[in-house]
């Protein structure tokens, strides 16, 4: 039986590159019928970096708000928050005695977030490996993740063949999923560069909570290139590319046959119906999340995938510590 894990850290308002390369994923993975979902809520990865205790609570209801509302079933998948099993962070400790400090500070995401830092903690460090326990909890055979954290899946699949190669089969190792279209959405005034609300251009990103006419702006402000032909081809026009992909993960349509619709019509037209299909994606998902946010449905969602989550995690975290001679009773 195949078994999918992912999660989206709760570091900040979601961007529609949190639903192209996640959320929409999650939902087309719970329709396989001989696989099991974990979506989890990452708390304790946010932490590496200073936070605000009540946006931190906020915000982890949120993602797992969005989850829902985007269409994860709960019946199918289990849903729950990071900190909430607390095999997660023991498993982490155990990885990190696996780990080498050589292959933790190749890290390129490290690199990124330390860069230009007077000081960073040792957490932004080392959370790779609690990034492979998280993974490695669950016996993991399949992980839905975007090119920028694939990095992460390979040094998880490392420590596990470590792992198992020091003391025994324990841990399947997994297989990383990487779409082609919408795997990373960039940003709409660069499109060298990620798609990230840090950017202080406000019409760069498009937030899932944004309304409809800011969508509109913010879409027919994005910056093209100057010969006007809607043309799929990432290397002589990245700008263009992008918002084809932006429109074939919000209408459902392949890149071809959008291409072909605008053929000879330059970017107007493109640009307006693009905003027309995000913000008929979003609107139900807005609609739903408003719900279910701060209900106490969401809470006894989040309680019961906690509970199933707890039950394969302990059992998993038992059997590497009984490997690695841990007393265990």
């Amino acid at each position: 039986m195949k078994r999918f894990l992912s999660g989206i850290k709760p570091s900040g308002e979601l961007n529609i590159g949190g639903y192209a390369g996640a959320l929409r994923q999650y939902v087309a993975m719970q329709q396989e019928s001989d696989a099991e979902n974990f979506y989890f809520v990452p708390d304790l990865h946010a932490v590496t970096v200073p936070q605000d205790p009540k946006e931190l609570h906020q915000r982890s209801k949120e993602i797992a708000a969005y989850y829902i509302a985007a269409g994860v079933d709960p019946k199918k998948s289990a849903i729950f928050l990071q900190s909430q099993v607390s095999a997660h962070a023991e498993l982490g400790w155990l990885m990190e005695t696996q780990a080498y400090f050589g292959e933790l500070s190749r890290m390129t995401q490290f690199k990124d977030k330390s860069e230009g830092k007077d000081a960073v903690s040792s957490a932004l460090f080392t959370y790779p490996a609690l990034m492979a326990a998280d993974i490695l909890l669950y016996q993991a055979t399949h992980v839905p993740v975007g090119e920028d954290q694939k990095q992460h899946v390979e040094l998880t699949r490392d420590l596990a063949n470590r792992f198992n190669n020091k003391f025994g089969d324990v841990f399947t190792v997994p297989e990383p999923i990487i779409q082609e279209v919408g795997c990373r959405i960039m940003s709409l005034d660069d499109p060298g560069k990620k798609m990230s609300k840090s950017n202080p251009n406000k019409s760069s990103y498009v937030l899932m909570l944004d309304e409809p006419d800011t969508i509109r702006k913010k879409l027919a402000r994005a910056v093209t290139d100057s010969d006007m032909q809607v043309r799929y081809d990432w290397e002589a026009k990245p700008a263009v590319s992008n918002l084809l992909e932006i429109y074939s993960v919000f209408s459902g349509e392949e890149i071809p046959v959008i291409e072909k619709r605008y053929e000879g019509q330059g970017y107007g037209a493109f640009k307006k119906e693009l905003a027309e299909a995000v913000i008929a994606k979003l609107t139900p998902i807005q609609e739903r999340f408003r719900e279910i946010v701060d209900s106490e449905e969401l809470v006894s969602i989040l309680k019961d995938g906690a509970e199933r989550a707890a039950a394969i995690a302990d059992e998993t975290l038992r059997k590497a510590k009984q490997a690695m001679g841990f007393v265990v009773f």
